[in-house]
């Protein structure tokens, strides 16, 4: 790869995270960074790959590889359209903010170099712009916008009326999001795997007995129920006309509950269905299950992350 200095491109700025970005660079005007690779904050640079090192922020580890070819190949004849934003960390090293995708494509293709933002942020702000840029995705299934939006709650501090304005939601919508989270595993799998749309999960969010819920949701999956005939369904089994699944007894509610948070969160995090099981004693056993190789090994770099 060549080591050339990056070179001043027009400026510009795209929709998207611009208001955010803009309000990363604090300083009155532009400010050049250090040594002869220090870029033009607020400008385009022409920055080497290899200066260039990924977002630790970044929310998503994993690329459809196949999507990421294409993305390539489309590079190779149009180049690069919209530019990737960097922080600089030193006159020869910058970070990713945002363009993940574009900036491996661009490796792919063979590319020295590529057009980037330099723009500064501080850690918060790298995590925001990431979660954001990831929310802005449009192939995001509700359980990853969903899971988006709580961190940037509880990593950010946003309240949820700062987060509608980050995303340009409203607090309402914000809030359906969120609810998601509280349904079972099995469910938000479902609808993770898009067995299940955001309106079948809205409806049977409204259900408080997870037992209840999962009878339900079972047989919206088996038999293949509209949203409007889930609804329906729900507002039967609320009413008392559902004949109700007699949940086991428990002898300890709030390990259950917890047992069951956590499984959620598991699951959501390696992508595939976790078992967690504990006794009085607080032994139990966790369950990751993998369906290939390729999705042991995926599972394998998550917990290497770690």
């Amino acid at each position: 790869m060549s080591d050339k200095k990056p070179t001043k491109r027009r400026n510009a700025l795209g929709r998207g995270l611009g208001a955010l970005l803009e309000d990363s660079d604090t300083s009155k005007g532009k400010e050049r960074g250090s040594g002869r690779e220090g870029g033009e904050v607020g400008s385009i640079n022409e920055i080497p790959l290899t200066h260039i090192e990924t977002n630790p922020y970044q929310p998503r580890v994993h690329f459809d590889e196949d999507a990421l070819q294409e993305l390539a190949e489309s590079i190779k004849t149009q180049g690069i359209i919209q530019p990737i934003t960097v922080r600089q960390l030193d006159k020869d090293r910058f970070q990713l903010i945002s363009g993940e995708r574009r900036f491996q494509a661009s490796k792919k293709a063979g590319l020295e170099s590529i057009p980037a933002y330099v723009r500064k942020a501080n850690d918060q702000q790298m995590l925001e712009m990431a979660l954001i840029e990831n929310i802005q995705r449009e192939n995001l299934n509700p359980i990853e916008i969903a899971l988006s939006y709580q961190r940037l709650i509880s990593e950010c501090d946003l309240k949820q009326e700062q987060l509608g304005e980050r995303v340009g939601k409203n607090r309402t919508t914000v809030n359906n999001y969120l609810r998601l989270l509280r349904l079972p595993p099995d469910i938000q799998i479902a609808l993770r795997d898009g067995k299940l749309s955001m309106g079948h999960a809205r409806a049977l969010i409204n259900i408080d007995n997870i037992d209840k819920q999962l009878h339900l949701f079972n047989k919206v999956v088996r038999e293949e129920l509209s949203v409007r005939k889930t609804e329906a369904l729900v507002r039967e089994a609320m009413s008392g006309g559902e004949p109700k699944k007699a949940p086991e007894k428990s002898k300890n509610p709030e390990q259950e509950y917890e047992i069951r948070q956590l499984q959620t969160r598991l699951s959501s995090r390696f992508g595939t269905r976790v078992q967690v099981k504990a006794d009085d004693q607080q032994k139990g056993e966790i369950k990751i299950p993998f369906v290939s190789a390729e999705d042991l090994n995926r599972i394998l770099e998550i917990l290497e992350e770690q």
